[in-house]
């Protein structure tokens, strides 16, 4: 028993080191974590006690005559002692009273705390507290049990001390941390004064501090924003330029000045209003929450050449969406505010409203779906009530090969004329721009070097990209491969804004593309520029966009979860049943080392997902745990064009629920004959 109890520590130890050497960086150091160096703490979350090998060594080193360091070093690992003799040993002597270092001086001495406190021996257990210097409050010396054994751990090894213990000893200052964070924060140049002012976390720099999240405050309606100086100092009633997430450095989108009413420091439940915060430190801004959504960069008011400070990536993306209605109509206003709130107050959450009208909630998954829901309901609305429907999967639309000819189309005066083709882009340059390593904002030789390396572009091909959509940013582009055509960057724009447009509603079901490249191949404008203005352009490059994307194979995507799940072997039957009925494959199974559960990881199409985790709990009696991240898109491999199909059905599902004509527009309402 005692000896499993070890093994397992041991083993918890080297998954969560296995996990963190994948996040291996040569200026972060070593991030493996050791019990011996104190970087572990051993922990029973539900009774708030916790210890670090820290605390032992400094009881036990006294006694020993040993240093702390040295002390810590036997109470882990290979490291037996034998009271009888009272020697140390690298491996077990086999005497009946040798026992390894950490059993013997950690784990009895706590087990044998808690039996007495369970058996209510209270005789035997203040002589050992009194020993142990722990001291009790009268009233609680009249507990019993379970209660006691709570109040007496808590007070013996509370879990506040052993955390606060380990941030103390272990997590880098931001004086020294900034050093080699500077690179991954900082979008700009990293030798301006602004990078340097954070790498030497300077309180008489300019002023740089990140806005991570947005805490609601008591009062209805207000936020604190709430982030971290990296630099300068941020003081009550100073006026901060307030970069967000889409600000370009030298244009004005998504920019204010603002001055911050009062700066709060947030300790727990208490607030502590405060002149000023230096660097290094966290802090909350009143005033501020009209002009930041989730995030944002601010600087002082004259830094106008201050780049912003990287946002934040979540690994998860919110794929599980709820429609939500108010139960009585008249209580729409406070649905639109709950929302908005609830968007700002968690920054994984994304609330959207649909052409169709419905307010949809997004989150990570059903858990966090649901919470969200709760606090919206509760906090955000004041109790009025909702009601939910199941939520809609957004697919991608995307192409299959190149389009099977030059399609054209003309404008309305019947004077220009476009031309272009659709392929599908390189396999995993989709993922690439999902992820920013490649994107509008690139260096374009850094652009085109990677695109030629891994993707086999041609060098100059990929200097011609016009842009990215949708938003700007999404997976898919507009290439130039014009020769030579007169007034072309004339209308660069209104063809961009036209792809803008096309690529965020495609024409099989006004879902957003991925993953296509649409090339223009040619040309014919008026020569009178009056006749070939956005009007006449934009809706032009929409519907040649279109006709390209339908000739050119058209697929749906589905989105697909990665599902983990663990389970003993005896689950294993029903949870393969459950993912076979549900359209998931296993892709990998493992048993872990040393323990009868096994890891299970699978794909599971996000439609099917849907009380999977309830189905599973069911099949398998409770045993099985899933955990569900978004993994990629997967393509539907019917043809939304043939009738009959199941992809085509889904196409005329989704047009009914978006209030669409049901027949898909037809190819030649796009495309224009010569």
């Amino acid at each position: 028993m005692v000896k499993e109890a070890y093994q397992n520590f041991q083993r918890v130890i080297e998954n969560a080191n296995v996990i963190m050497a994948t996040y291996e960086d040569p200026l972060l150091g070593d991030v493996q974590v050791y019990p011996e160096k104190g970087t572990v703490a051993f922990s029973a979350g539900l009774h708030g006690w916790a210890f670090t090998l820290t605390n032992f060594a400094k009881m036990y080193a006294s006694k020993f005559g040993v240093d702390e360091t040295k002390m810590m070093e036997r109470l882990w690992g290979e490291n037996f002692f034998d009271p009888a003799t009272k020697k140390w040993s690298s491996k077990n002597t086999g005497s009946a009273t040798c026992k390894r270092g950490f059993v013997l001086f950690c784990y009895e001495p706590i087990k044998q705390i808690i039996a007495t406190c369970m058996n209510d021996q209270k005789d035997k257990l203040w002589p050992m507290l009194q020993k142990l210097g722990v001291q009790m409050k009268s009233d609680e010396k009249e507990l019993m049990g379970k209660p006691l054994m709570k109040r007496v751990m808590q007070a013996w090894l509370p879990a506040s001390t052993a955390l606060l213990e380990m941030m103390i000893f272990h997590l880098p200052s931001p004086h020294t941390a900034q050093r080699y964070r500077v690179e991954n924060l900082y979008e700009g140049p990293l030798d301006d004064q602004y990078a340097t002012a954070i790498r030497n976390c300077d309180p008489n720099g300019p002023l740089m501090l990140y806005v991570s999240k947005m805490i609601p405050a008591s009062d209805k309606g207000r936020f604190f924003a709430f982030g971290r100086v990296f630099s300068g100092k941020v003081s009550t009633g100073m006026k901060v330029r307030i970069m967000g997430p889409n600000f370009v450095p030298g244009e004005k989108k998504d920019l204010y000045v603002k001055s911050v009413q009062r700066t709060v420091i947030w300790m727990g439940k208490r607030q502590e209003t405060v002149e000023d915060v230096p660097c290094g430190n966290t802090v909350a801004m009143v005033g501020l929450d009209q002009f930041i959504t989730k995030n944002a960069t601010l600087t002082n008011e004259k830094e106008v050449d201050a780049h912003p400070i990287r946002a934040m990536k979540f690994s998860v993306s919110p794929v599980v969406r709820v429609a939500v209605q108010c139960k009585v109509a008249s209580d729409l206003p406070k649905l639109v505010e709950g929302l908005k709130r609830l968007a700002k107050s968690d920054p994984m959450v994304v609330c959207t409203m649909e052409e169709s009208g419905e307010h949809i909630v997004a989150g990570a998954g059903e858990l966090h779906l649901e919470i969200c829901l709760k606090d919206l309901q509760d906090d955000f609305m004041g109790g009025a009530e909702i009601v939910k429907s199941d939520p809609v999967v957004s697919f991608r639309e995307t192409v299959l090969e190149r389009s099977v000819r030059t399609v054209m189309s003309k404008s309305p005066n019947k004077h220009n004329r476009l031309y272009m083709e659709a392929r599908p882009l390189e396999d995993g340059l989709a993922e690439a721009i999902d992820e920013g390593r490649i994107g509008p904002r690139d260096d374009p030789k850094i652009r085109s070097k990677i695109l030629a390396e891994e993707f086999g572009w041609d060098k100059d091909l990929a200097k011609k990209i016009w842009a990215f959509g949708p938003e700007t940013t999404g997976p898919n582009m507009v290439v130039d491969m014009c020769k030579g055509v007169q007034y072309l960057n004339e209308i660069k724009d209104s063809v961009v804004a036209g792809f803008q447009w096309a690529s965020k509603e495609g024409p099989l079901c006004d879902e957003n593309m991925r993953g296509i490249c649409f090339e223009v191949c040619d040309v014919v404008l008026h020569s009178d520029a009056i006749h070939r203005g956005g009007g006449q352009v934009i809706p032009t490059a929409r519907r040649v966009i279109y006709a390209s994307q339908l000739t050119a194979k058209p697929r749906l995507l589905e989105p697909v979860y990665m599902v983990e799940i663990q389970a003993p072997e005896g689950a294993l039957g029903g949870i393969y049943s459950v993912l076979n009925q549900k359209r998931g494959h296993v892709f990998e199974e493992m048993q872990r080392p040393g323990t009868p559960l096994y890891n299970i990881k699978a794909y599971l199409p996000v439609v099917e997902s849907f009380g999977f985790s309830s189905q599973l709990r069911a099949a398998t009696s409770g045993q099985a745990f899933p955990q569900c991240v978004f993994d990629h898109w997967e393509m539907m491999s019917s043809d939304p064009l043939e009738t009959g199909s199941q992809a085509s059905t889904l196409v005329a599902d989704i047009r009914k629920r978006k209030g669409m004509k049901e027949q898909m527009t037809p190819l030649s309402d796009f495309e224009d004959k010569l």
